[in-house]
């Protein structure tokens, strides 16, 4: 736990309060603000241990936390669960009610063999822990999934096609086909999914890149092969 050294005990006028951190633990939380204007409208992410707010709810778990929430986090964090979720939020608050009624997908789920004959979870968490871990302030959530190297280095290309290859995996676990797929990822007006995500790639690269990503690891997935870019580390 969070200890502070009492300002009675010191021996110094102006010296504050100093949080004794502990680095092998850490935090899950969700954004508690979110919104259909915005790219994404569930985030969720991994932190370490530090003081949160109330616009930062935080998920717990009583068993196997690493791989728990390894799974929540990249499940929440996906495009298939992010179009339900546009579909149950009126305004801008990510309420725990609203959470828990979302079609976040059950443990057993992740047991079951993928298009490319490996089980969901040898697909889904190698990704998020190289996604994860990119500091030493979380290493306690690498070593809890038997990791033991050094942190991921943070590059935006990489851990945009990682991110897509999450998106295609969870439209299969989730079973959707392909015009499915295409529609939560660009529905046509006056229902378009993601126009603040789409605009933004739009205007920063000449093209909707997730889109064009995100389905060309879905369809390496259903010819039977994982997508192109395999993560460093493996279950």
């Amino acid at each position: 736990m969070t200890s502070i050294t009492s300002p009675a005990k010191s021996h110094h006028h102006h010296e504050r309060p100093v949080p004794a951190i502990d680095g092998e633990r850490w935090l899950q939380s969700f954004r508690g603000i979110g919104g259909s204007t915005n790219e994404r409208t569930v985030i969720s992410s991994h932190t370490p241990l530090s003081g949160v707010g109330n616009s930062a709810p935080i998920i717990d778990y009583r068993n196997a936390k690493g791989i728990a929430s390894a799974l929540v986090m990249a499940n929440c964090n996906s495009l298939p669960l992010d179009w339900a979720a546009r579909l149950s939020v009126g305004g801008i608050n990510m309420n725990f009610f609203i959470l828990k009624q979302l079609p976040i997908l059950p443990p057993d789920a992740y047991l079951e063999r993928s298009g490319c004959n490996e089980r969901y979870v040898q697909l889904v968490v190698p990704r998020v822990l190289e996604l994860t871990y990119t500091s030493y302030e979380l290493q306690g959530f690498a070593r809890n999934l038997g990791y033991e190297g050094e942190p991921f280095p943070w590059d935006e290309e990489r851990r945009h096609r990682l991110t897509c290859e999450l998106d295609a995996i969870y439209a299969e676990m989730y079973g959707l086909d392909r015009s499915d797929l295409e529609h939560i990822l660009d529905a046509p007006e006056p229902g378009t999914s993601f126009p603040t995500l789409k605009n933004n790639e739009i205007k920063e690269f000449g093209e909707y890149r997730t889109k064009i990503h995100v389905l060309e690891a879905f369809d390496q997935i259903q010819r039977g092969e994982n997508p192109k870019i395999e993560p460093r580390f493996r279950a």
